[in-house]
C-alpha cells in the first residue's frame, strides 16, 4: 500500500505509529488514548496456537489483535470495543494493514460479550482492562482516556464473568493489571473457575517496585500456578532492557 493510500485512512488529529512488526502500523489519536507498554507486554505474554481463535475484550485501537496476528500462529482474532469512534479507528487500522481476513473489530459492550459471540466460542481471551476502581471525581467520565483507565463502563468482575462464558473448556485468559489489586484479581478469577496458572510481575527498573502484573488463567484448570521471572522494562532511563528488545520486540 502506498503512502497516499494509507493517508486516506487517517482522520483529523490522527497519526500512524510504526509497530515494528511485519510492516504494520496503527492509527492513534493522542487526544484520545494511545497504547502503552502494558499492551506490548500482554501481546508477548499471550500464547495463541495454530488454529485457535482469540478475542480481546476492550480492544481500544486494536493494538493487541494486530500484535497477536503478527506474533502468533492463531487462526483468527477479534477485538471488542464499546466506544464507536475508537472502534472505527481500530477497524481502519485493520484495513490499512490488509488484515480484514484475520481480524474483526466489533462494537459492543463487554458486559454483553457472551450474548454477542456465544458461549464457549473462543480458545483464548485477552484483556487490558481499566485499572482504577470507579469514575468518581473525574472531570469528564465519558472521555476515552477516562473510560480506558477507570471502571466506568465495566468492572473486573464483568470481564472475568464474560471471559468464563466465552472460553471453551481448557481455554486460556491472559490479562495485564496492577499488582495492588492482585488479591482481588485472583479471588475473582477463581470464583468464575478461571484458575491462575502463570504470573509474571513487571518492574520499570530493577530497583523499583512492580507496577504491572501479567496473569494466565485456564477455564476449569487445576490449582497450580507458576511464578515466572519478572520483566524489567528499562536498563536505565530511556534504554529498554534486552528482554524488552529481544522478547517483546521493542
Amino acid at each position: 500500500m502506498t503512502t497516499n493510500e494509507r493517508e486516506a485512512f487517517l482522520r483529523p488529529g490522527e497519526r500512524f505509529d510504526d509497530l515494528e512488526r511485519n510492516g504494520y502500523v496503527i492509527i492513534q489519536d493522542p487526544s484520545k488514548f494511545c497504547f502503552g507498554m502494558d499492551a506490548v507486554l500482554l501481546s508477548g505474554f499471550t500464547r495463541v496456537r495454530s488454529g485457535e481463535r482469540a478475542l480481546d475484550l476492550g480492544t481500544g485501537t486494536g493494538i493487541i489483535p494486530i500484535l497477536l496476528e503478527a506474533k502468533t500462529e492463531g487462526e483468527h482474532f477479534t477485538g471488542l470495543e464499546i466506544q464507536p469512534d475508537i472502534a472505527d479507528m481500530a477497524a481502519r487500522s485493520v484495513a490499512c494493514n490488509r488484515l480484514q481476513d484475520k481480524i474483526d473489530i466489533v462494537k459492543g459492550d463487554i458486559r454483553e460479550a457472551s450474548r454477542l459471540f456465544g458461549l464457549a466460542s473462543f480458545d483464548v481471551v485477552t484483556s487490558n482492562p481499566p485499572y482504577m476502581v470507579g469514575g468518581t471525581g473525574l472531570p469528564n467520565p465519558d472521555a476515552p482516556k477516562a473510560v480506558a483507565r477507570h471502571e466506568i463502563l465495566c468492572t473486573f468482575d464483568d470481564v472475568a464473568r464474560e471471559t468464563a462464558r466465552l472460553l471453551k473448556s481448557g481455554g486460556r485468559f491472559y490479562l495485564v493489571h496492577r499488582p495492588r489489586r492482585l488479591p482481588e484479581l485472583l479471588e475473582t478469577l477463581r470464583h468464575y473457575r478461571l484458575e491462575p496458572k502463570r504470573m509474571k510481575l513487571v518492574h520499570p527498573f530493577a530497583d523499583r517496585d512492580a507496577n504491572m502484573v501479567l496473569i494466565e488463567a485456564v477455564r476449569g484448570g487445576r490449582p497450580l500456578m507458576q511464578i515466572e521471572a519478572p520483566v524489567i522494562v528499562f536498563r536505565e532511563p530511556g534504554v529498554y532492557s534486552p528482554e524488552i528488545r529481544d522478547v517483546y520486540g521493542y
